[in-house]
């Protein structure tokens, strides 16, 4: 009975699940837009941030501060080169169209073959992106992809280490002067205050408890 159905079951025409791909790619694009927007909204939080550790001459917040920052525009980056890939798909389907009205019928494409696979190893779209490949491929627009795209995009978060010219570039440019001084007044402070008090530990502990809040805020968004 269901393959009776199956075979009563009207097809999508070519050109109709062509223009529902690009319909769902400039949704997604998007998507990509908005998530670049939460973490430069939430980016300038974090300067904040650093400014008023730079003033309290809390090196320590700053410099981790700094390299949530790199963190975060190396994402705006990545996710920059996404949109860019899923426009390059959408253009591709296009030409698919012209070919498809034709020939009758949907061609295999190797660039957009490649670039799916390519979006399947970006974190940010690995799980959209296997939907993709596996709808494209029964439509016999690419073939059968078989790998581990998925889990090593999904285990693969970016581990590439801040350089100390890194951090210090971030905090000059937001900081200024205020952060070029930090190493030095920051062991003056310590001088002064060999022993802290309980008011001390006490503003310690909250200013790590408002550094874990931003690190936390930073992560979803960059999610």
């Amino acid at each position: 009975m269901e393959k009776v159905r199956s075979m009563l079951k009207p097809k999508v025409e070519p050109q109709k699940q062509l223009r529902e791909w690009q319909r769902r790619l400039r949704r997604e694009c998007l998507n990509v837009d908005r998530q670049i927007r939460d973490i430069q909204r939430e980016e300038k939080n974090v300067q904040k941030a650093i400014k008023e550790a730079a003033k309290r001459n809390d090196m320590g917040s700053a410099k981790s501060l700094a390299k949530e920052i790199i963190q975060s525009r190396r994402t705006v980056n990545r996710l920059h080169e996404n949109k860019a890939q899923l426009n390059s798909i959408s253009m591709h389907l296009g030409e698919s169209v012209a070919i498809a009205r034709t020939v009758g019928h949907l061609s295999k494409s190797a660039e957009v073959m490649k670039i799916v696979n390519n979006l399947m190893k970006a974190p940010q779209m690995a799980v959209t992106m296997q939907e993709f490949s596996k709808e494209m491929t029964k439509a016999g627009i690419i073939e059968e992809m078989v790998n581990d795209s998925l889990d090593s995009a999904l285990d693969s978060e970016d581990l590439e280490e801040e350089t100390e010219e890194e951090i210090d570039k971030v905090l000059t440019a937001i900081a200024g002067e205020t952060a070029a001084q930090l190493p030095e007044a920051a062991r003056k402070e310590r001088l002064k205050q060999p022993a802290q008090s309980v008011e001390d530990e006490e503003e310690v502990a909250d200013d790590e408890e408002e550094l874990e809040e931003i690190r936390a805020r930073l992560a979803k968004v960059r999610s």
